[in-house]
């Protein structure tokens, strides 16, 4: 089996991915990682150098690559992941592969990626708390029919590691 996680970027999907991997006794992927190993450069500068539809079309080659060659692996995706390319229809109509939805509230979101900005490349221009929420708020509207397509939800508002990684194995059981 593959288990991946989709949700907004913060809501845990690395984090909770390599605990729940520990926990399942399976591997662990970031297909982030997966892409700047592959492409040998950081996402980020594949965006600026080749631009956002080389690096969607190269997520989509790397996204299937996994999931057909892969087992008993979890693999975490960026936020944008199942909005492109089809990617979340071949999520869905691969046997084997189990997508869980990471849902965290924008107060959540906020809360963690208010101070993570200069990280995350997508932000790093946001000067308010308030302009974070609008960005958030209308991208969590455009991509919530994609996330909402999971096979499993998962909501991870004020909940520790472990309680979400607990849910997420009772549902996969």
């Amino acid at each position: 089996m593959i288990v991946v996680l989709i949700g907004y970027m913060a809501s845990g999907k690395s984090s909770l991915g390599k605990v729940l991997a520990k926990r399942l006794n399976y591997n662990f992927i970031d297909l982030d990682d997966f892409i700047e190993t592959k492409e040998k450069m950081p996402v980020k500068n594949i965006f600026d150098t080749k631009g956002e539809i080389y690096f969607r079309k190269v997520e989509n080659l790397y996204l299937k690559e996994l999931i057909y060659h892969v087992n008993d692996t979890v693999l975490s995706l960026g936020g944008g992941t199942p909005c492109y390319g089809n990617n979340m229809r071949t999520l869905l109509d691969t046997d084997d592969v189990k997508s869980i939805y990471l849902k965290a509230s924008i107060p959540s979101l906020i809360n963690r990626l208010k101070n993570e900005k200069i990280k995350r490349p997508l932000i790093s221009h946001i000067k308010t708390n308030h302009e974070l929420t609008e960005f958030i708020g209308k991208h969590l509207f455009e991509r919530s029919p994609y996330y909402d397509q999971a096979h499993f939800k998962i909501n991870t508002d004020n909940k520790s590691k472990e309680e979400i990684v607990e849910e997420i194995i009772k549902v996969l059981i």
